[in-house]
């Protein structure tokens, strides 16, 4: 017990923001809290996530440049590079507060290219932006487990590792800025492109009279196995709408990231124009909410099938 009250005696050193605390965001920030630093936070529309963190001792700041100036670490969990970009760079921005030494640490999945120049605008005003992208689910955010692949020079990711350790049980220093988020962007274009591989298997495989239950115990028990099969056929065939809460929207963003990046690089990308295609479909038709296993239903239906009554035939 001693021994616990001094780390948190020593982590009090250290002031955190905290902007964006929905699914992922607001699990991070809780363990921040259980670790004892002092928190300023800003949320969205939803006041629940808010609520509760203040609930548990945070603050809510005033703007993001109220923010800077209070903070000596923010973190930044949105959804998309414009809403990191307006944050930093509106009039009551980071920006408008940030002074030397502010460390600003990016945990969004975000456009590199847009992480490079917001790099550069931050340390004119000697403040560091820092890209740590997430893996995993809000059931580890909340845990405190999820994987950082961290971008920034070797001084700094000293400094805030202790602060990661917070909320990620698996840190890679990947290199230096702007590596987290092309890492990031390269294991979404495996995860995305795993969902509509499976998608199109189950779906033929219901269509020529093998069932989703027994091609996810055929494969499932196999070496062609993995985590994200497991979740992905939680909802296929049990139907688990929660199993991976992670929009087909925030998919599809980071699907065109993902060939963007490969465009700048000059390089052929057949597999990831392909994925996206599917995802950029479920938009189209409204359905952008939907979560990222569902987009085998949006298959189904497109080849005269209904998945739900696939998988009620499995029981029956």
């Amino acid at each position: 017990m001693a021994l616990w009250k001094k780390e948190r005696a020593m982590n009090r050193d250290k002031t955190i923001g905290f902007i964006g605390v929905g699914y992922m965001g607001h699990g991070m920030a809780k363990n921040l809290l259980e670790a004892g630093y002092p928190m300023w936070i800003r949320g969205n529309r939803n006041r629940t996530p808010v609520d509760s963190l203040i609930s548990k001792g945070a603050s809510e700041a005033d703007s993001p440049r109220d923010m800077a100036q209070k903070c000596d670490i923010i973190h930044i969990c949105l959804s998309n590079s414009p809403q990191v970009e307006d944050v930093i760079r509106g009039s009551d921005g980071i920006l408008a507060g940030a002074r030397e030494g502010l460390i600003v640490i990016d945990t969004t999945t975000a456009d590199p290219k847009s992480t490079a120049a917001l790099a550069q605008e931050l340390a004119e005003k000697g403040a560091t932006l820092v890209d740590a992208p997430l893996g995993r689910t809000p059931k580890e955010a909340e845990a405190g487990t999820l994987d950082a692949m961290v971008g920034c020079d070797d001084e700094t990711f000293a400094a805030i590792k202790p602060v990661i350790e917070c909320w990620a049980g698996n840190i890679t220093h990947v290199g230096p800025t702007g590596s987290g988020h092309k890492m990031k962007l390269l294991m979404n274009f495996i995860s995305m492109s795993y969902a509509a591989l499976y998608s199109e298997v189950t779906v033929l495989g219901a269509a020529v009279g093998l069932s989703p239950a027994k091609t996810r115990e055929v494969i499932g028990g196999s070496r062609l196995s993995n985590g994200f099969f497991d979740t992905f056929m939680s909802y296929a065939v049990d139907r688990d709408r929660d199993a991976h809460k992670f929009t087909i929207a925030n998919a599809s963003k980071d699907l065109r990231y993902v060939n963007a990046m490969a465009t700048d690089a000059g390089v052929v990308n057949i597999m990831a124009g392909a994925a996206k295609h599917y995802f950029t479909h479920v938009e189209a038709i409204g359905k952008g909410g939907d979560y990222v296993p569902m987009i085998v239903d949006h298959v189904a239906r497109l080849n005269g099938l209904d998945m739900a009554k696939e998988t009620s035939n499995d029981s029956s």
